[in-house]
């Protein structure tokens, strides 16, 4: 996979869609400033100087819901990288679906966008700092970032290596495997697992169970009412 190291652009999301019809193989698109970034539902994403913000621009075989699934491979990818730059395990976990958690707390976060036959996984990584719990969502989960939890301070483009490496171990294992090894492997990493939480899609807020993650990646949650399968949600503990 080849590496583009921007040092400013508008959105590395923005620039995936301006430069993907050029790509002849995968890219990292990495910025060291991003001035108009987002997030899921078009948040906004803070992103100064020192963080992570990169986009991978792939040209995925198989069905919108097989690209839907690199979400997985991404958090995993995030895990290692986060494992190897910190040398703890036991501090990070998932969240579903697009979060990591470093102490409780949310350190990376991920956005995946589809054009055409081009998926778009936009990765922000709070490396130095992090948003002010005022900025975020009433409920959400608190932000931190990498240097104040661990004290490993790295740079963005130190922290792209072991990312990059990592996330090409997961596709692998995507392609040749399907879903269920990285199913397990998410599970065994997740936040909450076994646990109540509420899940809100647009329209409406369930409380229950967080029982698992099923083959299509959905999220299934366990009520008095039986069990429900969630294809996207924002997840509060």
């Amino acid at each position: 996979m080849g590496r583009r190291i921007l040092n400013t652009t508008d959105s590395t999301m923005k620039e995936a869609a301006r430069v993907a019809a050029s790509l002849q193989a995968p890219e990292w698109i990495l910025a060291l400033e991003q001035t108009a970034g987002h997030g899921r539902r078009g948040r906004a994403w803070t992103m100064p100087r020192g963080n992570f913000a990169a986009t991978l621009v792939m040209r995925p075989t198989g069905t919108p819901a097989d690209f839907a699934l690199r979400s997985f491979a991404a958090a995993l990818a995030l895990f290692d990288a986060f494992v190897a730059v910190s040398g703890r395990s036991e501090s990070f976990a998932l969240k579903w679906p697009n979060d990591v958690l470093l102490n409780g707390g949310k350190v990376a976060g991920i956005l995946l966008e589809q054009s055409g036959p081009h998926l778009f996984i936009g990765i922000g990584v709070n490396l130095v700092a992090a948003p002010a719990a005022a900025q975020v969502e009433p409920g959400a989960v608190s932000p931190v970032d990498l240097v104040t939890e661990t004290g490993a301070l790295v740079t963005p483009t130190d922290f792209l290596t072991p990312l990059a490496a990592a996330f090409a171990r997961w596709e692998s294992q995507f392609v040749t495997y399907g879903f269920a090894p990285l199913r397990q492997a998410w599970l065994n990493r997740a936040a909450r697992l076994g646990q109540p939480i509420r899940a809100r899609t647009a329209t409406e807020e369930f409380h229950g169970t967080f029982e698992t993650v099923d083959a299509q990646g959905n999220l299934i949650l366990s009520m008095s009412r039986g069990r429900l399968a969630l294809p996207a949600a924002d997840v509060f503990f």
